[in-house]
């Protein structure tokens, strides 16, 4: 049977409803996408992934109070330059090692600073402060020398001081499975590269390259991490 008039308008007003609507959803789905594109320019970037030390679990936590010899060694170096007992440290040379490596690139920086203070003497901390365990600024370890904690601090505040993030650095105290005995290093990461600074190996060398060392936690001032096999 022939359409009608009526039915024709009919078919009219459905085409017309239908391309309404797909208008409106082709506009909804426009306006989605740039909402989300928008969304995603404006989501800040995803924080930097460290690849693992020693092949450890790692555990984060903010807590730095746990570890109140690293909580005062801090304290006492921000304010050793005004309080700094000469009896017991010093600040001769600091500002100038520290000017001289400044605008230098890491590699140099990290080469310099490992070389100037692997330089310094070994001295166990019972002999040097009556003390089983205890960690010292750099102020007293330029005066005093020390231990190995007291090499990787003053690596670690020393390269602060040329503008390595502190996020990029940690100090790790560790086990020597060789030696059977405690130790502490400096680990700085290099892109996805975790450099090891330790004052018994004479050179910068790759984190990972050492299969000998258990890390049981590291520590720098944004918080700690406990390290699992």
């Amino acid at each position: 049977m022939a359409p009608t008039g009526h039915d024709s308008k009919q078919r009219d007003g459905l085409r017309d409803r239908r391309r309404a609507t797909t208008g409106r959803a082709a506009r909804a789905i426009l306006a989605l996408t740039l909402a989300l594109g928008f969304l995603a320019a404006a989501a800040p970037a995803e924080a930097r992934k460290y690849p693992k030390i020693f092949g450890s679990i790692e555990l984060f936590s903010k807590k730095v109070t746990r570890f109140p010899k690293w909580v005062g060694m801090v304290d006492r170096f921000q304010d050793g330059a005004k309080t700094c007992d000469s009896a017991t440290c010093t600040t001769k040379g600091w500002k100038e090692f520290i000017a001289g490596l400044q605008g230098k690139d890491l590699q140099t920086q990290l080469k310099e600073v490992h070389r100037a203070m692997n330089a310094k003497r070994y001295i166990l901390d019972i002999k040097n402060w009556g003390e089983e365990d205890y960690w010292a600024t750099p102020y007293q370890f330029l005066k005093k020398n020390g231990d190995c904690e007291d090499y990787a601090i003053s690596k670690y505040m020393a390269l602060k001081a040329l503008g390595v993030p502190v996020e990029d650095m940690r100090v790790v105290a560790l086990k020597d499975l060789n030696l059977r005995i405690g130790h502490a290093v400096l680990v700085v990461y290099v892109g996805d590269e975790p450099m090891l600074l330790d004052n018994q190996i004479s050179s910068v060398v790759p984190a990972n390259s050492i299969r000998h060392y258990e890390p049981v936690f590291s520590i720098n001032e944004t918080g700690w991490w406990l390290h699992r096999r």
